[in-house]
């Protein structure tokens, strides 16, 4: 997700699940090639599995691009064509490209050519006036063709048209059932289900039937659902991450990008949700966006932080 899922917001996330596969905020070619190739593509070993989201139109950028994020260490190489935002639009990049099913499949084509790592695609179900049963099965199709095996697919339509980004994430309808049909009829593909997913227990049951399942807002709003992740997806016998065992985790990584030069406020921003609707989560986000911005403040602000609503807690037991 643009401008969240950064660096320090993956780090973190993977304290509370070592299985799930992360993804970047979305990079546009431009950016890959000419940016500050350092700070935009440098993670930490930890993170990984991890996948590179790109956004781009030209085949030749595009490959470039994914070359750099397989020579950069990332596991996948991720086309997305599903991002609603205003500056994708302006780009002919993102979700208008539902409408160039050829032009999407000429880019990957050229992504696999160039790097040995998977490419997937993230799409939406269609665009505006779209039929979305013929434009997701025409892009569809039209990547597997040249090589996609792996479809991330948002069960909502974008509508460009009178919507603002932040509308096309609720507003459109879900339609799990297309998604559902896709599976059934293309089989021999990897279908991950997006959208409006909020909880494992819902998450779950979708398993019967698709591939995988892939969270946004959710995770990134309560960030403690992800401490359930491996036991209940991937392995019963795993043990359940605590929010604490998360924040304890998550301090070393803290300690040691201060002393590179970051800013404890990058990094907390990401912490804020990780106590929604727990006794103390006030205060909590309280002292991780006030306390973060002094002078010379490390990481003793998140365990401070972490002891008020331990304390809370320990108050609403003894009420």
């Amino acid at each position: 997700m643009m401008d969240w899922t950064d660096r320090h917001c993956r780090a973190f996330h993977r304290t509370l699940t070592a299985r799930a596969r992360l993804y970047t905020e979305m990079l546009t070619t431009g950016a890959v090639i000419h940016g500050d190739r350092a700070r935009l593509l440098g993670f930490d070993a930890a993170e990984r599995p991890l996948a590179l989201q790109l956004g781009g139109a030209d085949p030749a950028d595009l490959a470039l691009a994914a070359r750099i994020g397989a020579d950069w260490g990332y596991d996948e190489i991720n086309l997305n064509v599903g991002c609603p935002s205003d500056r994708v639009q302006s780009g002919r990049f993102g979700a208008c490209l539902m409408r160039e099913p050829e032009l999407v499949a000429r880019c990957v084509e050229a992504m696999i050519a160039a790097v040995e790592v998977p490419v997937t695609v993230k799409c939406r179900l269609g665009v505006d006036d779209q039929d979305p049963e013929t434009s997701l099965f025409t892009l569809v199709d039209a990547c597997a063709a040249v090589g996609v095996r792996v479809f991330i697919v948002h069960a909502r339509m974008a509508w460009l048209k009178g919507l603002s980004p932040a509308q096309n994430r609720d507003v459109p309808p879900l339609d799990y059932d297309l998604v559902r049909r896709l599976k059934c009829e293309r089989p021999g593909l990897t279908i991950v289900l997006n959208g409006g997913l909020t909880t494992l227990d819902q998450a779950i049951p979708m398993l019967n039937e698709l591939d995988g399942v892939m969270f946004g807002r959710a995770a990134y709003h309560d960030p403690s659902l992800l401490g359930s992740v491996d036991r209940r997806l991937f392995d019963a016998e795993a043990p359940e991450v605590s929010a604490r065992a998360a924040v304890m985790a998550y301090l070393p990584y803290v300690d040691a990008q201060i002393a590179d030069g970051a800013r404890l406020p990058a990094m907390t921003r990401h912490m804020l949700g990780l106590f929604q609707g727990r006794p103390g989560a006030r205060a909590w986000r309280r002292t991780l966006t006030v306390d973060s911005i002094a002078s010379g403040a490390g990481a003793e602000v998140i365990a401070r932080a972490l002891a008020g609503v331990e304390a809370a807690a320990r108050e609403r037991v003894f009420a």
